[in-house]
C-alpha cells in the first residue's frame, strides 16, 4: 500500500506510519496547520505574547510587586488574560498562561507565577 505525502503529495518510502516525505514538507504541514487563521486572532495572540513577556520580565523571582503606572508603561492591556482564578479567600488572579497579577491597594499589584 503506498501513501503520499500530506503537503505535496508525493508518494512515501519508508516506515509504514510516515506521513511525509521529508522534513520540509513537514516543517510546512506544520506551519500551515498552526498559523493564526486571521487578523482578529492574531492581533489577540500578539498581545496575549506581549502581557506575558511583561508579567515574566517584572516577575523573576515567581512573586513580587509593582505598581498600574509600570505595567501601563510597558504596554499591558488588562482586557487580555487567558483564565481568572478566584480563591477561597476571596482574592482574583487574573492569569496570562502561567504568570498571574492581583490588585491590591493603591493601585499596587502582586505578580505570581504558577507552578506547572
Amino acid at each position: 500500500m503506498s501513501k503520499n505525502c500530506l503537503e505535496c503529495g508525493e508518494k512515501i518510502v519508508g516506515r509504514e506510519d510516515k506521513k511525509f516525505c521529508s522534513d520540509g514538507c513537514r516543517n510546512a504541514y506544520n506551519n500551515k496547520m498552526n498559523k493564526d487563521s486571521n487578523n482578529f486572532m492574531r492581533n489577540i495572540n500578539n498581545k496575549l505574547r506581549k502581557n506575558y513577556r511583561i508579567l515574566s520580565e517584572l516577575n523573576v523571582d515567581g512573586k513580587s510587586k509593582t505598581n498600574r503606572t509600570k505595567l501601563l508603561s510597558k504596554g499591558f492591556d488588562f482586557e487580555y488574560f487567558t483564565n481568572i482564578l478566584n480563591t477561597t479567600t476571596g482574592n482574583t488572579y487574573y492569569f496570562v498562561y502561567d504568570q498571574g497579577y492581583r490588585l491590591l491597594e493603591n493601585d499596587l499589584y502582586m505578580l505570581v507565577k504558577k507552578d506547572v
